[in-house]
C-alpha cells in the first residue's frame, strides 16, 4: 500500500510550526478528498476539534490513528453535516481511533463489501442524553464485515449496528450506556461474540424489521457478557429501540434461525432473554407491511446459557403487573420471556412444527409465555416443554482481504 505520508505534515507541526484546529480540519478534508485506492491515510495522536463532517468516497482506503484514547476526532462544536465520518466506499478498514459527541451518526458506512472497523472508539462525552446521535459505529448494505475490539457509548438508538448486511463478525467488543448496545437488525450471517454489553437499555438486539429489502437470519450470539442492561430508555419516541424496556439482555424480534449459546447473562431487571413477534412491539405500521415480512420468531436455539439474577425490577406496567400477579413484590420474573405468538399456518398439532420451533435447551432457566395474544391474561411457566434442538448454525468465515 502506498502511505500517504504528507497526511502527516498536514496534520502535525512537523514543519516546526504548530498547526491550528482549522488547519488540521482543512489538512485532514483534503487527504480524504485526494484518497487514492491503497492509500494509508495516517493521523497522529491528538485531540482534533472538527466542526463539519468528514466524508470518504474512495475504495480501498485505511484511515488509521494511534490509538482509540489517542487519535481523538472530537465533533463537538460541529455545524456542518450530519455524520461524523460518512463512508461509501469498498475494501476500507479505519482503526486506531475515537470520534467523539458527533451531531448525528459518529461512523457511517455504506454499501461497502470487505469492511473491518478495527480499535475504533464512538462516545457522546455527556453520557447517555435524547440529544446524542443515534448510531455509534453504523454499517449499512455492507458485506464481509469485521468490527472488533472497539467501543460504543452514549448512542441514542445504537452503539454498534449492523444492518441489511451479510457475512458479518462482531467480536470482543464493549457496548455501554446506549439504548442498544449491539443491534443486528434485517442482516444474515451473523456471528456475535466475545462481547461485554452493559448499562444500556438493551443489550443485545437481534431485530427483523418489515418492509426493509432484505430479511434478518441466521445469527450466532455466543460467549459473551450481557449485564445490568437497566438504563433507561433515551431513544427517540416512536423509533424502533424506543420501545425496548430497561433492563432488557438479548432481544430476539421477529428473527428466524437464531442460536444464543455459552453466554453469561445477568442482572437486567426485565429480563435476561426475550423472544418476541412485530405484534408485541409499538413500532406497528399503520400502513401495514409487505406480503415478504415474517413477524414471527422463528426456528430460535437456545442452549448453555449462564444466567443470574435479573426479572426483579421490570420496565413497564405491563410488566411490573405480571411479576407481582405471578410472583410476589419480591419475586422475579424468570430468565427467558416469550411473547407467544405464533404463525398458525405453521402449526402441528397446535405447536410449531420441528423445523420453526423455539427450542430452549438451558438447563433449570425457566421460560414464561406471556400469551401476548390475549395481552397477558393466561401467562404460563415452563422448562420442559422448551426442550428440544435445532440444527446448529456453521461459524461465519470473513472471506477475501478480511480472511484469517
Amino acid at each position: 500500500m502506498a502511505l500517504a505520508a504528507v497526511a502527516l505534515c498536514g496534520l502535525s507541526a512537523c514543519d516546526g510550526k504548530p498547526k491550528t484546529d482549522k488547519e488540521k480540519q482543512a489538512a485532514l478534508l483534503t487527504k480524504l478528498l485526494d484518497a487514492k485506492p491503497g492509500d494509508v491515510i495516517a493521523i497522529p495522536a491528538g485531540t482534533y476539534h472538527l466542526d463539519t463532517s468528514l466524508s470518504l468516497n474512495v475504495d480501498g482506503v485505511t484511515l488509521k490513528g494511534e490509538g482509540m484514547d489517542k487519535t481523538i476526532l472530537s465533533f463537538k462544536g460541529q455545524v456542518n453535516g450530519a455524520e461524523g465520518l460518512l463512508v461509501h466506499a469498498k475494501n476500507f478498514t479505519v482503526q486506531d481511533l475515537a470520534i467523539e459527541d458527533s451531531k448525528g451518526d459518529a461512523l457511517k458506512i455504506i454499501d461497502g463489501e470487505n469492511i473491518a472497523v478495527r480499535r475504533v472508539r464512538s462516545e457522546w462525552t455527556n453520557g447517555p442524553a435524547n440529544s446524542n446521535g443515534a448510531y455509534g459505529i453504523y454499517p449499512v448494505q455492507t458485506k464481509n464485515l469485521l468490527i472488533e475490539d472497539s467501543v460504543a457509548i452514549g448512542a441514542s438508538d445504537a452503539g454498534i449496528y449492523v444492518g441489511q448486511s451479510d457475512n458479518i463478525v462482531v467480536r470482543r467488543n464493549r457496548a455501554e450506556r446506549n439504548v442498544a448496545g449491539i443491534e443486528i437488525e434485517n442482516s444474515a450471517h451473523a456471528d456475535v461474540y466475545d462481547n461485554l454489553a452493559t448499562h444500556n437499555t438493551g443489550g443485545i438486539l437481534i431485530f427483523n424489521m418489515p418492509n426493509l429489502p432484505v430479511p434478518g437470519y441466521a445469527s450466532r450470539v455466543f460467549h459473551n457478557r450481557v449485564e445490568q442492561n437497566n438504563t433507561s430508555n433515551f431513544a427517540t419516541k416512536g423509533s424502533a429501540v424506543s420501545y425496548v424496556p430497561a433492563g432488557s439482555g438479548v432481544v430476539i424480534n421477529s428473527n428466524r434461525q437464531v442460536e444464543v449459546f455459552d453466554n453469561d447473562i445477568a442482572d437486567n431487571g426485565t429480563d435476561n432473554l426475550s423472544v418476541s413477534s412485530y405484534y408485541s412491539t409499538g413500532f406497528m405500521n399503520k400502513n401495514g407491511v409487505s406480503e415478504a415480512y415474517d413477524p414471527y420468531p422463528e426456528a430460535i436455539y437456545i442452549y448453555g446459557n449462564r444466567f443470574k439474577g435479573g426479572g426483579d425490577s421490570p420496565d413497564g406496567l405491563d410488566f411490573k403487573t405480571l411479576k407481582i400477579s405471578m410472583f410476589g413484590l419480591s419475586g422475579r420474573l424468570p430468565d427467558i420471556l416469550w411473547d407467544g405468538y405464533v404463525n398458525p399456518d405453521h402449526l402441528v398439532n397446535g405447536k410449531l412444527d420441528a423445523a420453526r420451533a423455539i427450542c430452549i435447551d438451558n438447563g433449570e432457566a425457566e421460560t414464561i409465555n406471556i400469551d401476548g395474544p390475549h395481552h397477558y391474561k393466561n401467562p404460563s411457566v415452563g422448562r420442559a416443554e422448551y426442550v428440544c434442538s435445532l440444527p446448529k448454525l456453521p461459524a461465519i468465515v470473513l472471506t477475501g482481504p478480511l480472511a484469517e
